[in-house]
């Protein structure tokens, strides 16, 4: 009797289920069906009454850009001419600046200057809003529409009018478009330390990385006492080079992993056996140009206590972009689908990746009063939903007596790059700790 009163329960409650939830899906088609009516009866409106006539398409992608704007700063719509100049930067083969920008408010806002580039040898630092392009104002007008009217052809040249928080006038600059053939990974030697210069996240990262490793090794005749591994100003790129590249550095355990928006919507990346650096102390460099798929090795082999990160906090991107190809594959939507998480679980989406050790970059004038572009500072970013970290040490004003040194001093001594400088002593202090400690007999790990 029990029983059947039971089943009869359940089978009520599944039958009222049923419509309850019908309903519920009838409601939600009603709702936008109805903000679809609205859409055409404005689309309508403007097309009959507006003062100068407007074409379809140009209604339709402004009503394009204006979804996808209204999400978060990285979700865009790539018409024809977009999509193949992301293609070329990704590349890493395009005339141009070497800027990585964005919009706020309508102005053109720099995140970084790749180093080398002619943005970065004319001086354009981050932070910098750019107001004028060849003496016309650019305000209000699309991100695309400012970096096509960047772009040119190599040995062309551009004036732009640069304005920097802190400083009364604007910077007037003119500046020569290059051919932007970024090398992935540059490569260098100091005090036998190996050091890896990541400027970009392209298709060839990784094994350029492998390549510069292996010239350090000859240009030594061995191995290095250490490496450092630059980060700095590199605003990310191909998740699966970033993944490449902490695996070359890895023995073990998970990467990353990224979670959309279902909870079975996970994919975990892991390491395969083999350290390139064969246990060797590695020092991290970062800044606040450190985003995206930057922050992914910094933060795995933070996680897995396999090198010391240094420098300042980075961006704080922690979101992934899917390019999904549209139409006749000529146009594409890149659309933020997931956040990606760091070994131990921390997402740096706002907050970014906390050195652990923070080294200012004594030898730039502008560093101290230079202001940070962060994740955090952009319109509709994602929220950290597991809230930004708290656990970042406060300055508390006083002077660090390690980072005494005047940008006259590090000069006069011959240090053009302090924070490059301070990693190889680091490495160097490393080894001598590690020597020390090694047990008679023995050598200390390499």
């Amino acid at each position: 009797m029990a029983s059947n009163l039971f089943r009869s329960i359940g089978l009520v409650s599944a039958v009222a289920f049923i419509p309850a939830a019908t309903a519920a899906l009838a409601q939600v088609d009603v709702n936008s069906y109805r903000e679809i009516d609205q859409f055409m009866s404005v689309l309508e409106r403007v097309k009959a009454e507006y003062v100068d006539q407007v074409d379809d398409t140009t209604l339709i992608r402004g009503a394009i850009d204006g979804m996808l704007s209204s999400l978060d700063p990285h979700s865009s719509y790539l018409d024809a001419r977009g999509f193949q100049s992301l293609m070329t930067t990704t590349d890493g083969n395009y005339g141009g600046l070497g800027l990585t920008v964005t919009m706020e408010d309508g102005a053109v806002k720099v995140i970084a200057a790749t180093r080398g580039t002619p943005a970065d040898r004319a001086g354009i630092k981050a932070g910098d809003f750019i107001t004028h392009i060849d003496g016309q104002l650019f305000f209000g007008g699309t991100l695309d529409e400012a970096v096509e009217k960047m772009r040119g052809a190599p040995g062309t040249s551009v004036r732009i009018t640069v304005v920097r928080p802190g400083r009364d006038a604007p910077l007037q600059l003119s500046i020569t478009r290059a051919v932007i053939d970024i090398p992935a990974v540059t490569s260098a030697v100091q005090d036998r330390v190996g050091i890896l210069t990541v400027t970009t996240f392209n298709r060839n990262t990784t094994e350029a990385a492998q390549r510069a490793m292996a010239d350090i090794r000859r240009q030594l005749g061995g191995e290095p006492s250490g490496w450092v591994l630059d980060l700095r100003s590199n605003p990310g790129g191909l998740l699966d080079q970033a993944v490449g590249l902490s695996d070359l550095f890895l023995e073990r355990g998970e990467i990353v992993s990224q979670r959309g928006r279902r909870r079975t919507d996970i994919e975990r990346y892991y390491a395969r056996p083999g350290d390139e650096a064969h246990g060797a102390p590695i020092v991290v460099l970062v800044d606040a140009g450190t985003a995206s798929a930057s922050e992914i090795v910094a933060a795995a082999l933070q996680d897995h206590r396999r090198a010391i990160v240094m420098g300042e906090t980075t961006f704080g991107k922690g979101s992934v972009q899917t390019l999904i190809p549209l139409g006749r594959g000529d146009t594409a939507l890149r659309l933020t689908t997931a956040r990606y998480y760091t070994p131990s679980g921390r997402s740096v989406q706002e907050g970014g990746v906390s050195p652990d050790l923070r080294v200012p970059q004594l030898s730039d004038p502008d560093f101290a009063s230079r202001t940070r572009v962060r994740e955090s500072d952009l319109r509709r970013h994602l929220v950290n939903e597991a809230g930004i970290r708290d656990d970042v040490l406060q300055d508390d004003g006083r002077p660090d007596p390690r980072f005494a040194s005047t940008t006259q001093e590090l000069e006069q001594r011959g240090i053009e790059d302090y924070q490059l400088h301070y990693a190889v002593q680091t490495i160097s202090r490393l080894n001598r700790v590690q020597t020390a400690g090694a047990a008679p007999g023995r050598t200390s790990r390499r």
